[in-house]
């Protein structure tokens, strides 16, 4: 019975595995095949090339894009590092008056579709003379209630009586944060990097409103300007283009995955 059971539930992972993994193998595929392949519903390239690799550098500005993105993507991933533990350390340490009054409101706001801020938040930038720049793809993502949330939990299983034992000994809040509660949330902090740098790097909707020329674009733009830039889109290009965005994307899950799943649950259970 039990040899029957680890079977059915190891066969079960495999098809989920092969449902989960067809598109981004299909895509890989495509990507080495010409326009007459594709429209002929081949899954196997006659022939492997890298002319498609080298037309989707030559359509777009794509080694920009890319470059742009991660340079967005990475302010915004220490930006909310930053603002997040700064928070959750206040939240957690220090005592004043509507405390947890602030940390629910700072909750609730994870139930605000972010479609119904975008146009205030476009209007701020656009006030401030951020469009364009970096300072408009980045700043508006600075603070995250999530992030607020999954280092507070963690922080909460510090012993409050280490941080007592500090101040008593004439340790600062600030070395107290930075020399024991950093080092000890040293995975979650991982977690809320590698969440936010993929969040961000997959961005479209933002980067569309905030720029409108190729100096601060992302690559999610650049995948969209390519299939429209021609009435029949070469989707062998166009594949080409995907699996050189993900690949950074997919290596950076692959190599943090632990790190992703232990920080997710650490702080969920005492």
């Amino acid at each position: 019975m039990n040899v029957l059971r680890t079977f059915l539930l190891y066969a079960l992972l495999v098809i989920c595995s092969v449902v989960v993994l067809f598109p981004i193998v299909y895509a890989f595929l495509i990507s080495f095949m010409d326009g007459a392949e594709v429209l002929q519903g081949h899954i196997w390239p006659q022939k492997f090339t890298m002319k498609n690799y080298v037309a989707a550098f030559q359509k777009v500005p794509l080694f920009e894009y890319l470059f742009n993105s991660f340079i967005v993507s990475f302010i915004v991933m220490l930006g909310q590092l930053i603002i997040s533990s700064l928070a959750a350390f206040a939240f957690v340490f220090l005592k004043f008056k509507g405390r947890d009054v602030l940390f629910f409101l700072c909750i609730a706001t994870m139930l605000i579709p972010w479609e119904a801020t975008m146009i205030p938040n476009f209007l701020t930038v656009q006030k401030l003379g951020w469009l364009n720049s970096y300072l408009g793809l980045t700043v508006p993502f600075f603070a995250s209630a999530f992030g607020i949330f999954l280092l507070r939990q963690h922080f909460k299983t510090i012993p409050l009586e280490l941080y007592e034992a500090a101040q008593v000994s004439g340790v600062g809040r600030f070395r107290f944060f930075w020399n024991i509660v950093l080092p000890l949330s040293r995975t979650s902090l991982i977690t809320l990097g590698v969440y936010s740098f993929l969040t961000t790097w997959n961005m479209y909707l933002w980067p569309l409103l905030v720029t409108n020329n190729d100096r601060v674009r992302t690559v999610q733009i650049g995948l969209k300007q390519m299939q429209s830039q021609e009435i029949s889109t070469e989707w062998g290009v166009v594949m080409a283009a995907v699996i050189v965005v993900i690949l950074p994307t997919l290596l950076l899950l692959f190599v943090g995955q632990k790190h992703l799943q232990k920080g997710l649950m650490q702080g969920a259970i005492k």
